[in-house]
């Protein structure tokens, strides 16, 4: 899997990368200008030397991250 590939089709607009240490919040945000209203977001976190970590999946409104690890809003327009 290429994550680069998949968001260049995607036209998927975020930060490439980043990075914070243990307790420091962070905020990042990810946007698609042709998000459809029945398309899903997931959001995958990666910890140096592993691979890919699906963190959650959510289609509206806010979800809580597992294991305290935050939280997602999708705005009004899924934007």
């Amino acid at each position: 899997f290429s994550a680069a590939v998949a968001v260049a089709r995607a036209q998927v607009q975020q930060e490439p990368f980043l990075e914070t240490s243990e307790g420091i919040g962070i905020n990042i945000t990810c946007s698609h200008p042709k998000i459809q209203r029945t398309d899903y977001i997931y959001w995958y976190r990666q910890l140096p030397d592993r691979g890919p970590e699906l963190l959650v999946s959510v289609h509206k409104d806010s979800k809580v991250l597992p294991n305290n690890l935050g939280h997602v809003l999708v705005s009004a327009d899924r934007r």
